[in-house]
This record gives structure tokens, C-alpha cells and sequence, in this order.
């Protein structure tokens, strides 16, 4: 399977997701539905690497101290068109 492939460019075009597990500090962003290893860039930051070397999501732990001084960011989205932003 290669980034040219009809069912990747399909998952590809899935929604973006953004979730928050408060208990644990934990946020993941996930870009797209797909098989995937682990990267881990710092103790708190981890990528998930998918076939392709495709880049599937961003796992942040202790979101709060990793992302903001003890609070999470808000989260903006820009320049999508209006029937895709949520």
C-alpha cells in the first residue's frame, strides 16, 4: 500500500481528532485510521508512524506542564471552509 492508493488517500481524508483523557494528562491527536509504531521523541512526546512512514498521530503526556504552564491551550482551527470546520 503507498500514499497513491485509493483505501490510504480514503482513511487520509478522515477526520482529524483531537481527545483528552483528564484523569491521565493525556492528548492524542490522531490523523488518520491506520496501523502504526511508536516514535517516542521525549519521555511526554510520542509519534505513531503508520506504512510510509506516514505520520498517523501525536501522543502528548502530561499535557497540561508539556503543552501550557499547568493549564491546556486553547485549540484554533484556520482557513478551513466552512462546510469542514466543526
Amino acid at each position: 500500500m503507498g500514499i497513491s492508493d485509493p483505501e490510504y488517500l480514503a482513511r487520509r481524508a478522515a477526520q482529524i481528532r483531537i481527545t483528552y483523557h483528564q484523569e491521565a494528562d493525556a492528548l492524542y491527536i490522531r490523523l488518520l485510521e491506520d496501523e502504526c509504531r511508536t516514535l517516542r521523541l521525549t519521555d511526554d512526546v510520542a509519534l505513531n508512524i503508520g506504512p510510509d512512514e506516514v505520520l498517523v498521530g501525536i501522543e502528548v503526556l502530561d499535557a497540561k506542564h508539556t503543552l501550557g504552564n499547568g493549564e491546556l491551550p486553547s485549540v484554533i482551527i484556520e482557513n478551513l471552509p466552512e462546510s469542514r470546520a466543526a
